[in-house]
């Protein structure tokens, strides 16, 4: 049972730290990379989706990207729902492909940027925490239940703060990481 709680907790982390990853994706650093458009959703015939499932994004340079409509009706609203993003792009049409140009960011924008990337950072760890909370409280119902000793309880919590400081160390290093990527110029 110990062991149980203890994979469970190990796998919820695990989740938090790739969603965090994820989240860290979405910010730009002045690079163009795909992943950028993640999160710009279009209307496809009626339903939502993903611009990289309506469209082919591709890297031409270093600070452009390439949206290639796999339909031409579609163009226009691609266009328009990155136009419509939170990403302060400006996306250039020619047929059925939309150069989007990368502004270089300024220092002040680099400096808004690590304070998302810290309260990202802050809400990840809040996570694994709360899943220690949880495992703790797992532990703490079977000791009241007698299916487990205090001796196995305490290591049981022993480990679970081991896992939680190492995943909060991991986020906090993918942090620092994100942070310098961001403030390079």
């Amino acid at each position: 049972m110990l062991q149980d709680i203890l994979k469970d907790a190990q796998a919820r982390m695990d989740k938090s730290v790739d969603s965090f990853k994820l989240e860290l994706a979405k910010i730009r650093t002045g690079r163009a990379h795909p992943s950028l458009l993640d999160h710009v959703h279009v209307d496809y015939y009626g339903s939502v989706t993903p611009v990289g499932r309506a469209a082919n994004v591709t890297v031409e340079d270093a600070r452009t990207l390439v949206v290639t409509a796999w339909d031409k009706a579609m163009v226009t609203a691609i266009e328009r729902a990155i136009l419509e993003s939170d990403l302060g792009l400006n996306p250039q049409t020619a047929g059925t492909v939309i150069r989007i140009p990368l502004p270089p960011l300024t220092q002040e924008r680099r400096r808004d940027l690590t304070k998302v990337v810290k309260s990202e950072a802050e809400q990840a760890k809040v996570a694994v925490r709360n899943i220690r909370r949880d495992a703790i409280s797992d532990l703490k119902d079977l000791l009241k239940e007698k299916e487990i000793s205090e001796d196995d309880d305490r290591k049981g919590q022993e480990d679970v703060q081991k896992l939680t400081d190492a995943h909060v160390k991991k986020i906090d290093e993918l942090t620092g990481a994100k942070e310098q990527e961001i403030m390079a110029v």
